[in-house]
Parts: C-alpha cells; sequence; structure tokens
C-alpha cells in the first residue's frame, strides 16, 4: 500500500451517518485527512446490504453489493465509521457471490481493502495521536461487529489516550451486545430493551458522563434508552471526539438553533 500522503481512500459513508448523523462522516474525512489520505466520497455508494443479507433478501442484498463494489473500485483503500457496515464489505460479500467466481473475485478485491476507521488509522498508518480536547469523563462501549469481525478494541482506546482533558474510564460488560443488533431489536423488542438497560446500568456504575463507540446502531440504541429514561449522559460517536467535534450537541439531543 502506498504512503498516506500518496492513499486514495474511499469513504463509505454509512446510512446512518447519512441520514441520522452526518457529522460522524465529516469527522472521519478529517481524521483522515489529517492523517495525509486524500478523502474521497464516491457518490455511486448506497447501503452496504446489511439489512436485506440479515433479512434473508439475499437477492436484493447482491444487487446492493454489486453497486458498492462498482463506486469502490480503484481507491487504494475503502474506510468507514462502522464496524458493522465494514464487516458486511469485508467478510459477508464474497460469501455472497460464491456461485459467481467473475463477481467473487470483485468482491474479494474489495474485501481485501476494506477496513474500519480506527483499525485503518492505528493498524494501517500507524496513526498514535490526534489533536484534539474534550472535558470529561468517559467511557467506551465495544460494538459486537467491530470487536468480533474487525478486530477493533485497543484502537479507540489508543487514540482516545492522546485526547486532552479526556479521562476514559471502563465499565463491566463493555463488550457485551447493547441489545441493537440490526433488526434483532425489532425481532426481540423485549429481549433487546433487557440488554439496552443492563448496557446503561454498567455505564451509570463507570460514573461517566459521557458514552463513547464505534458503531451509529449501537450509539442510537444507547442514546435512545438513556433519553426515556431521563439520564444525563451524552452518546458520541468516537469519531466526533478525536476529530474535535465533541462539544456539538450529543446524539439524541436537539440541534442547537
Amino acid at each position: 500500500m502506498p504512503a498516506s500522503g500518496d492513499l486514495r481512500v474511499g469513504l463509505f459513508v454509512t446510512c446512518l451517518a447519512d441520514l441520522m448523523r452526518p457529522s460522524v462522516a465529516f469527522a472521519a474525512v478529517k481524521l483522515l485527512q489529517d492523517a495525509g489520505c486524500e478523502v474521497i466520497v464516491p457518490p455511486g455508494q448506497t447501503c452496504c446490504g446489511q439489512p436485506a443479507l440479515n433479512s434473508g433478501d439475499s437477492t436484493d442484498a447482491r444487487a446492493i453489493a454489486r453497486q458498492v463494489i462498482v463506486a469502490f473500485e480503484g481507491f487504494d483503500a475503502v474506510v468507514g465509521p462502522s464496524g458493522s457496515c465494514m464487516g458486511t464489505l469485508r467478510h459477508d460479500y464474497p460469501a455472497l457471490f460464491a456461485d459467481d467466481p467473475v463477481w467473487r473475485a470483485r468482491a474479494e478485491d474489495l474485501s481485501r481493502r476494506s477496513h474500519e476507521l480506527m483499525s485503518f488509522l492505528v493498524d494501517v498508518l500507524k496513526h498514535q495521536t490526534v489533536a484534539a480536547h474534550y472535558d470529561g469523563r468517559v467511557t467506551y462501549h465495544d460494538s459486537c461487529a467491530g470487536l468480533r469481525e474487525m478486530g477493533v478494541k485497543a484502537q479507540p482506546r489508543q487514540l482516545l489516550a492522546s485526547v486532552q482533558g479526556l479521562d476514559l474510564v471502563e465499565m463491566a460488560g463493555t463488550d457485551e451486545c447493547c441489545g441493537f443488533g440490526g433488526t434483532f431489536c425489532v425481532k426481540y423488542p423485549e429481549i433487546s430493551t433487557k440488554m439496552v438497560d443492563d448496557k446503561i446500568a454498567h455505564i451509570q456504575a463507570s460514573g461517566a458522563t459521557t458514552v463513547l463507540g464505534g458503531d451509529l446502531g449501537c450509539l442510537l440504541n444507547i442514546a435512545g434508552r438513556l433519553k426515556r429514561r431521563g439520564l444525563p449522559v451524552r452518546v458520541l460517536h468516537t469519531a466526533e471526539v478525536l476529530a474535535g467535534f465533541g462539544q456539538q450537541p450529543a446524539i439524541g439531543e436537539p440541534e442547537q438553533g
């Protein structure tokens, strides 16, 4: 792979960032540019296809995957602020085309170039620190897909350790599911609610006033439950804090006029 100054990185924005939290995508762009990359957002990208795939709709999942594969051909790396989405590109796309040698080869090429944002910054670019400031005690939620599919655990913590004013405290059960799980929370709402309540109990016990994570699905789920219970804990994507966007309204808070 070329040196970071010569890298052409295609940013996979993700549906949730595009529709619910664009600042996460802008933060990703800033972090990648600060690390010396040329960042491009291909206009032809769309959903990764995970909802269709999880629902058993392999026909639509393959159609979506083909569009994503075409949109991101030619980049040195494809990076996204989501372990869940990037796990789909890396692990699920090749399997989707197991019986199609041509598209399988293209899917495997994309798979080799696909990275979760924190992993890319630390493991590939060897980026150790950021120039950011955030006052407060924070805790971190390890998302299931980021941790188990993409191996993301130490990388965000390493970068957060360089943020001035930030005090990171680990909560119990940091690697336990928050109950979102994509369509899981729709199919099994009672179980999902119990899981997110357990997560919130761990957050409260940590004494943190902010919870961070790397997947917007988890963060929206946690923020929504915190808001419904009237608990004053801020929720932010890790990229937002690392990029210096931490003072904006948190996830679930009203936008400033």
